[in-house]
């Protein structure tokens, strides 16, 4: 409880900008790491539906021209 009270007692300043600037430059680093790896996940994701899409479209496309021949 003692942290808490330490922590009601503070300046408005201190608790919205202080804190959460020490808190960037302590896990900036950690934050951009987690976010450059969701991002990458995200666009591999996205790469690898594209590329499903594709191969259903030729497959589909082949598949189509092929026994509407006969």
């Amino acid at each position: 409880m003692a942290v808490k009270e330490i922590y009601a007692g503070l300046p408005w300043w201190v608790k919205w900008v202080a804190v959460p600037l020490l808190a960037l430059l302590v896990f900036g680093g950690l934050i951009l790491k987690v976010l450059g790896v969701v991002i990458a996940l995200l666009f591999k994701l996205l790469v690898f539906v594209a590329l499903v899409a594709g191969l259903i479209y030729v497959v589909r496309r082949f598949t189509s021209s092929s026994s509407g021949g006969r």
